[in-house]
């Protein structure tokens, strides 16, 4: 690791979530310190936004990560777009782009002992069963599941209180395997010169 990660989420109740996974993923590590979340107002605004401050940015060796919901789009096609918006010659690296399948809350149902922790009555909610036997990523209405076994539409407090009991290592979800090796990646020490 040399500078700071800097993630560019969607929205808010990413950034809402993000914060108390980050320090489970990456421990010893701390908010503005070594890395920063930049949250914005839906998928247009995040895609406005991320050529200008990629391109503005002071910090050369600051590493972008750019973390949208897939939405039920092509996953490859959504990540190319985003980096045909990414500026060309600003010498930093290219940004890393991770696609959550298919909506946050999709990451949330794929740890549904956090769920049922932050909100016991999930567990006895007639669903809970079934959404435990389904891939989180093919869930196209993990938005609205979630809301239903929680009983909260609160989406940014639901998101963080999850996350507080989320154990990133067995969370079922692959995209969020995926985000999480990509972080653990940037701030894995360089190996030894010889």
């Amino acid at each position: 690791m040399s500078g700071r990660l800097i993630i560019m989420t969607e929205e808010e109740s990413m950034e809402a979530a993000l914060e108390p996974l980050l320090a489970k993923i990456i421990p010893g590590t701390s908010a503005k310190q070594h890395w920063i979340i930049l949250a914005h107002e839906g998928r247009r605004d995040l895609e406005r936004s991320f050529p200008r401050k990629f391109r503005a940015w002071q910090e050369r060796d600051a590493q972008f990560l750019i973390l949208r919901d897939n939405d039920g789009a092509e996953c490859t096609e959504m990540k190319q777009r985003l980096v045909d918006l990414t500026p060309a010659s600003v010498g930093r690296p290219t940004p890393i782009i991770r696609i959550v399948c298919q909506e946050l809350e999709g990451w949330f149902l794929g740890d549904l002992d956090a769920v049922s922790a932050a909100y016991p009555k999930a567990k006895r909610h007639q669903r809970f069963k079934t959404i435990a036997k389904r891939d989180p990523d093919t869930l196209t209405n993990a938005s609205q599941l979630t809301q239903e076994i929680t009983g909260t539409g609160a989406k940014v407090l639901r998101a963080r209180q999850i996350a507080e009991f989320m154990d990133p290592s067995s969370n079922r979800s692959k995209s969020f395997q995926v985000f999480k090796k990509s972080v653990e990646d940037f701030f894995r020490p360089p190996p030894p010169k010889h």
